[in-house]
């Protein structure tokens, strides 16, 4: 799958199998997500949809983890912490500048 369009007819397949196997028809489903009935077509034929009607739609079919794999939370490497410095902990002093009592 290289393309927006491959991805949108892919995703909308699996949301159609997922509302299959719950034994939902498409205008259930869209009650259920409180959506267009237009909008669950849309999705289940690839044709696109906004974002909130995929998250509503994930949603009614119980596959938030779908979601979370798609934003997961962001975390520092190992690696990265370890190339990178330690917070500074005071201001250095300019030079060329002399104390004064």
């Amino acid at each position: 799958m290289n393309t927006s369009k491959e991805w949108e007819a892919e995703l909308g397949r699996q949301i159609r199998a997922l509302r299959l196997r719950q034994n939902l028809d498409q205008q259930q489903l869209a009650e259920r997500a409180g959506i267009a009935l237009s909008a669950v077509k849309n999705l289940e034929g690839g044709k696109g949809a906004t974002l909130r009607s995929l998250i509503q739609t994930l949603r009614a079919l119980n596959r938030e983890t779908w979601l979370r794999t798609l934003a997961p939370a962001v975390s520092i490497s190992p690696v990265q912490m370890l190339k990178s410095k330690a917070p500074r902990q005071r201001a250095s002093r300019k030079r060329g500048m002399t104390s004064r009592p």
